[in-house]
């Protein structure tokens, strides 16, 4: 893999940016888990789940072209 490929600024970037900015609120989901994980009441951890697997499921699909994931 090039430099360029590994430093995140090459051309896939700009020829899907739908990923890159699902991949973003994936990371920034997580990250609000991980801080709030200790206080989170059930609920809201069953919706942090859900998301979650939704937001994982929207990477699939928008990095390999598919329709829907597969189950």
């Amino acid at each position: 893999m090039s430099a360029q490929g590994r430093a995140g600024g090459g051309p896939e970037r700009r020829r899907n940016r739908p990923l890159r900015e699902t991949l973003d609120e994936l990371l920034a989901h997580t990250r609000d888990i991980a801080r709030r994980a200790k206080t989170m009441t059930h609920a809201e951890v069953d919706y942090a789940q859900q998301r979650l697997e939704w937001l994982a499921d929207e990477v699939w699909r928008l990095a390999t072209g598919e329709a829907t994931p597969p189950e």
